[in-house]
């Protein structure tokens, strides 16, 4: 039982790390248009080889 005297407030820093770290990138704004990512690889449209004359 003394054991729960350390795991307690570690996993209560752990969590808080992780929440930290969630909530810096809902800042940056990482999550924000994950669909267009994945739909703009499949597009031909932005081509990064130059077209031949």
């Amino acid at each position: 039982m003394d054991v729960l005297v350390y795991l307690i407030p570690i996993s209560i820093f752990l969590g808080g790390v992780g929440l930290f770290g969630f909530l810096y990138t809902l800042r940056t704004k990482q999550y924000d248009d994950p669909e267009g990512d994945a739909r703009r690889i499949l597009s031909d449209e932005w081509d990064d080889h130059p077209k031949p004359d």
